[in-house]
C-alpha cells in the first residue's frame, strides 16, 4: 500500500473523499432517494451528490435502485461491497465523534506554542 504503484492506492482516493466518507454510512440503514440524501448529508450540493453517487456506482459500492412508476422513483442502496466498507466508516466515524475535541485542543495548544 506505501508502494506508489499499489492498485490498493486507487480505493483509499475513492473513499477519502470528504462526501463518500458520510454518504457511505448514511446509506447503511438501508435505500434512500436522492432527497434524502441531501437533507442527511448536510453540506453536500445536488451536483456534488450526484457525482459521487455515480462514483460509488462506478466502482461498485452503491446501486441505483429505478421503479417503474410515475413520477421517476431513484433510490441508492449500498452493495455487499459497499456494506463492508460501510461498517470500517461507521468505526471511523465513531472515532471522529469521541476525539474531535482533542484534536481542537491540540490544534489550540500547537497555535499558542508556535
Amino acid at each position: 500500500m506505501f508502494n506508489a504503484s499499489c492498485p490498493s492506492r486507487a480505493a483509499l482516493e475513492l473513499i477519502a473523499g470528504k462526501w463518500a466518507l458520510l454518504i457511505i454510512p448514511a446509506l447503511a440503514p438501508g435505500p434512500l432517494r436522492n432527497g434524502e440524501l441531501l437533507r442527511r448529508v448536510g453540506g453536500i450540493s445536488q451536483k456534488m451528490l450526484t457525482q459521487t453517487l455515480k462514483e460509488l456506482q462506478r466502482n461498485g459500492l452503491v446501486v441505483r435502485i429505478e421503479r417503474g412508476i410515475l413520477p421517476p422513483h431513484v433510490a441508492y442502496r449500498l452493495t455487499p461491497m459497499g456494506r463492508s466498507l460501510s461498517k470500517a466508516l461507521i468505526a471511523l466515524d465513531r472515532w471522529a465523534e469521541t476525539h474531535h475535541g482533542d484534536l481542537a485542543v491540540a490544534r489550540d495548544r500547537f497555535a499558542s506554542e508556535g
